[in-house]
């Protein structure tokens, strides 16, 4: 498993516009998606912001939970889909998968897979990847507007206070 990340990095809501930016530029130019499902509770910021500046009217949510104490085979994991859209809702679509952290990758890929096999045609997105926490070699996001090696605290995250968040939702998605 990846070590944790060294340092930390306290966004703002600029911070978050700018990647918005870089994200939409390259969405804009993928054509349109038929429906988007956000990761919760991570994409649900970004993803309701995309939904709005894109015009989409489907959206959809997915929970996706992975047993703890599996450090040794993380890939082994079989993920528990606590929510996910019906099939009807995905068959013959193309859906936007959307998060705010590719970390491990292990969430991303469970939804992407899950789009695939109930027949629409899938495609993650996020705001920051993270290729040196990622599980995977090859599969990385394929939107995403910026690479880190940090712990990213967004800025819907510290209304609670930075002492009450935790590395690992951001972090191991």
């Amino acid at each position: 498993m990846p070590t944790e990340p060294l340092r930390r990095e306290l966004l703002s809501w600029e911070d978050i516009d700018k990647l918005m930016e870089v994200l939409l530029r390259q969405l804009r130019e993928a054509g349109e998606f038929d429906a988007l499902v956000m990761i919760t509770r991570g994409g649900i910021v970004p993803g309701g912001l995309i939904c709005e500046a894109l015009d989409i009217q489907d959206v959809l949510t997915a929970s996706v939970s992975f047993p703890e104490g599996l450090s040794e085979q993380p890939l082994a994991a079989w993920p528990e889909f606590l929510q996910f859209p019906s099939e009807s809702l995905l068959a013959n679509r193309r859906i936007l998968i959307v998060d705010d952290v590719w970390g491990s990758g292990r969430t991303s890929t469970a939804v992407s897979g899950r789009v695939e096999a109930a027949g629409g045609s899938s495609a993650t997105c996020v705001l920051h990847f993270n290729p040196y926490r990622s599980l995977f070699s090859k599969a990385r996001p394929d939107y995403f507007a910026a690479t880190t090696d940090a712990w990213i605290i967004y800025p819907w995250e510290i209304d609670h206070g930075v002492e009450g968040v935790s590395p690992r939702p951001s972090g191991m998605n």
